[in-house]
């Protein structure tokens, strides 16, 4: 019998998303930063958008290694607004530049990234048990005082909305609806 999915069933990508990463407890540095440069990326675009050019971003921001992205010149910036296998919005292009600085300030003042956004929830993801999508919020909260001191420290494309779903990304929070096979089993 197929194990029912609360989304990811209109493609194969999507539904490989679904069953092995999204709310998942994360916390790799390197996946960490990717999952929040991606999330930004994705404001104003549909999620299946950004996971369809997923390995273009790996390629062209140096597989998400951060401390290389810090150092990006203003002809990397020309060569990734020329780029596309990525969003070419300017915006969006030096907000990741201006995020693998933050992010590495960030590791310096709390030892790592993971402790800084984890620390927020205990380092225990908070359970949701949603019977629909109707009841899922777009923010909380929570992710708005993350993005408020997200956005102090200085990172870039990180307002509630896309706050909340890194959030659900990284396994902060398990919003897999009740009837979803990874709900119980992420519980």
């Amino acid at each position: 019998m197929a194990k029912k999915r609360c989304w990811g069933t209109k493609n194969d990508l999507m539904g490989q998303y679904h069953d092995n990463e999204w709310g998942i407890p994360l916390h790799d540095e390197k996946a960490l930063f990717e999952l929040l440069i991606l999330e930004g990326a994705q404001a104003g675009l549909s999620w299946s958008t950004i996971l369809n050019k997923r390995e273009s971003y790996r390629q062209a921001f140096d597989h998400f290694d951060y401390k290389k992205i810090a150092k990006y010149s203003q002809k990397k910036i020309e060569e990734l607004l020329h780029n596309p296998g990525i969003i070419r919005n300017k915006l969006k292009v030096k907000a990741a530049i201006t995020n693998a600085k933050i992010f590495t300030k960030i590791q310096e003042e709390f030892g790592s990234f993971d402790k800084y956004i984890w620390s927020y929830v205990n380092g225990t993801p908070i359970q949701n048990n949603l019977e629909s999508f109707s009841e899922m919020p777009a923010k909380t909260e929570l992710s708005e005082q993350i993005s408020k001191d997200m956005k102090k420290k200085g990172f870039k494309f990180v307002g509630p909305t896309i706050i909340y779903s890194f959030m659900q990304a990284i396994g902060m929070v398990n919003d897999h609806l009740t009837y979803c096979y990874r709900h119980q089993e992420l519980k």
